[in-house]
């Protein structure tokens, strides 16, 4: 059940990215020849007044079709209705809506779970938590005689507030303090200790003790009481998201070979998804938004095969008076379509391999 769940949210996502597409074009006219949700032989179809509705067996995408890509199509080419036909702003909208949707379809999830479940906060204490000692005899920690839940009130005199910049803080003063003797204040089981620790040389020249460090605070889900507290704590948590997402992208821009490894696919996606349902069903709502926001950015990044590439075509049109030669287009919109489709087989091939390997590794 877990597993279907996130399975469940992509197909959503994806569903709703082609419904913008779809519904931009119907409310202005243009014809649609079809409406699909995945690639590949068709599980169920349905034929409308105007559009085909089909549900095909690979769920890794999907798309609008336009009678315009019908060389078999008996509407004639100077048809109005014609997407091609229609000037470059109407096209720009069709083109750009699924992005939008993904955009506002986000939002509204985190609006929603600002009025069901709540977001997911902590109740911050002073000091800094110590949930697990990493289990090594020489370590700085075991020697000072530091104990897995014992909290750090203090460091070289200095108290560690209630928030979450105190363990930036004592991270910072023990990287900072290799070889150096730090006096520590803790409190374990409500009892006030003492203790003397000094910072082990890593091999990146900074201090380390050996122990995992957390925020000190009670974790809690705050609801709202409004609908316009709703709206208002869902575009706090939108903007947090969205931020993170352009960090990521920039991170992965500027990293390129580190981070690359980091780029999950469809078999990954799902499996983090499928972990974060079965610690908490509710993790799926932003589990959704974080997805839906993501496909966003990648979609309007301006690569061909994707709706940045069709939106930069149209900027190129747009400043030459004139479209670029459908064969050049079809040429350039092929290839990218190859790059796309090989990339997603190496990253479900990869993420399957991994996940099978560490499902064996801890079977052991």
């Amino acid at each position: 059940m877990s597993v279907l769940a996130p399975i469940a949210v992509l197909l959503l996502l994806i569903a709703v990215h082609e419904l913008g597409h779809f519904a931009a074009a119907r409310l202005q006219g243009i014809r649609v020849s079809r409406f699909s949700i995945g690639f590949g032989p068709a599980i169920l179809k349905f034929q409308g007044a105007v559009t085909e509705y089909v549900v095909c067996a690979l769920p890794l995408g999907g798309y609008v079709a336009f009678p315009d890509d019908d060389p078999d199509s008996t509407i004639p080419p100077d048809d109005p209705d014609l997407l091609r036909n229609r000037p470059i702003l109407d096209r720009a909208i069709v083109i750009s809506a699924g992005v939008i949707a993904n955009l506002i379809f986000a939002y509204f999830l985190l609006v929603g779970q600002s009025m069901t479940i709540g977001f997911q906060d902590v109740n911050y204490q002073s000091g800094v938590l110590v949930p697990q000692i990493v289990e090594d005899s020489n370590s700085a920690a075991v020697k000072a005689g530091i104990k897995a839940g014992d909290i750090i009130l203090e460091v070289g005199g200095d108290s560690l507030g209630k928030s979450p910049e105190s363990l930036d803080e004592l991270r910072q003063i023990i990287q900072d303090s290799p070889e150096q003797e730090l006096q520590l204040k803790v409190q374990r089981e409500d009892k006030p200790v003492s203790l003397t620790v000094i910072p082990q040389l890593g091999d990146d020249g900074k201090g380390k003790i050996g122990v995992m460090l957390a925020p000190n605070g009670e974790v809690i889900r705050r609801t709202t009481n409004s609908i316009t507290e709703a709206f208002s704590a869902g575009a706090k948590e939108y903007q947090r998201i969205s931020v993170l997402i352009v960090q990521g992208f920039w991170q992965l821009i500027s990293n390129f070979q580190e981070s690359a490894e980091q780029v999950a696919g469809p078999v990954a996606i799902v499996s983090v998804g499928a972990e974060l349902a079965r610690n908490d069903i509710s993790n799926l709502f932003q589990f959704g938004a974080l997805i839906s926001i993501n496909l966003a950015v990648i979609n309007i990044l301006p690569l061909p095969a994707l709706d940045g590439g069709q939106l930069a075509f149209l900027l190129v049109e747009g400043l030459l008076g004139k479209p670029l030669p459908t064969k050049l287009q079809n040429g350039i919109m092929q290839t990218g379509m190859v790059l796309l489709l090989g990339l997603s087989v190496f990253l479900i091939v990869r993420d399957t391999v991994n996940l099978a390997f560490f499902q064996n590794l801890f079977q052991q």
